[in-house]
């Protein structure tokens, strides 16, 4: 029997880590959440912001600000590094795993030097990031071998919980997501078996990943973890974008995966998964409550509370992304390119990886 890729056992033991992600907000870390959401409600402006894994985390997390009414900008640490003017008495909400990207750093200076307030998000608290906001929400996860996987889920509930304590009230409805993610824990061997067994991971298919909502957030890191995982390209959009215009690519044997939301837009997007099928295309849809004959691959979500379903939805996708790996003979636990932390801004690699005779 081939033993367990790292990445693997990351995912196993993620239910655990997000339970304890959960645990840890409603207390020893809800004195730096109800700081953080008396900041964001007097401040200007508000910018969410991540890079990586990170920025899918900030994706999912802005879906609860807007839904209450309350205006984020949501935007890519570099892009708000070096392409924003960042107003005085803006709060800057900063979500990076380590602490230490490049982008981060210099994005602590440039508040400073705005007149901004930092919030930072991370699962290390001796980072430049925990040490240069006005209050850190620092995570205590272990974090991943290489690719991330409890880093973003706990970055996500963290993120989220904030969102939910500046608009409403997160320990409303911290019992039932606790739940939520032990139930999910639960179908983990299932979701493992239906992968194994089905046509839907193949190697060397194009792959596209759809959703709507906070699963936006899920659906973009669902296409980071084919590229660092099965180093092959893949593609991720919302659902509304890809029926205007992008569905003249689908074609016989292409892979897609749609993430179907709680409430909204149901019987849409699952006509959108019926006519994949239609046009030869393979599907994976993840959602609550499908109908099992909906697509070629059917993931069934234990329920979450209203607009939470992202927290849990990345687990199959992490899942089919590993065994993609194994299906193409790709180690999924070593990167042979980027570094675990990217620390400059020059080029892909660090310069001592560069070989000599490089152009």
């Amino acid at each position: 029997m081939t033993a367990p890729t790292h990445f693997l056992q990351d995912i196993l033991r993620q239910p655990a880590e997000m339970s304890r992600t959960i645990d840890y907000l409603m207390g020893p870390g809800q004195k730096a959440l109800q700081q953080s959401s008396s900041l964001i409600r007097s401040a200007g402006h508000v910018f969410l912001t991540g890079i990586g894994a990170s920025w899918n985390a900030a994706m999912a997390a802005g879906s609860l600000f807007h839904l209450a009414g309350l205006p984020v900008q949501v935007q890519e640490a570099a892009e708000l590094l070096h392409f924003t003017t960042v107003p005085r008495s803006s709060v800057i909400i900063a979500i990076s795993r380590t602490g230490r990207s490049i982008e981060i750093v210099q994005l602590i200076a440039k508040a400073e030097a705005s007149g901004a307030t930092v919030i930072g998000i991370t699962n290390s608290a001796d980072s430049p990031l925990a040490l240069g906001s006005a209050v850190a929400i620092a995570i205590p996860a272990k974090l991943d071998y290489a690719i991330s996987v409890n880093a973003y889920s706990t970055l996500v509930i963290a993120a989220s919980a904030l969102a939910s304590s500046a608009t409403a009230d997160f320990s409303s409805l911290a019992s039932s997501l606790l739940y939520a993610v032990h139930q999910a824990g639960q179908y983990l061997g299932s979701w493992q078996t239906q992968l194994q067994e089905s046509s839907w991971p193949v190697d060397g298919a194009p792959y596209y990943f759809l959703a709507r909502g906070g699963s936006l957030g899920t659906c973009h890191e669902a296409r980071l973890l084919c590229e660092e995982g099965v180093k092959m390209p893949a593609t991720a959009m919302s659902t509304s974008n890809f029926r205007h215009g992008p569905q003249e690519i689908v074609r016989q044997g292409m892979r897609f995966c749609v993430w179907i939301d709680q409430s909204e837009m149901r019987d849409q997007d699952l006509s959108v998964a019926r006519d994949l099928k239609g046009l030869g295309a393979s599907v994976m849809l993840i959602g609550e409550n499908l109908p099992p004959d909906a697509a070629d691959l059917v993931c069934q979500l234990p329920t979450s509370p209203a607009h939470w379903q992202f927290v849990i939805d990345v687990l199959p996708i992490q899942l089919a992304a590993e065994r993609l790996s194994r299906l193409a003979g790709v180690d999924c636990d070593s990167f042979r390119v980027c570094s675990y932390i990217v620390e400059d801004e020059h080029g892909l690699r660090k310069k001592a990886e560069v070989p000599q005779n490089a152009d």
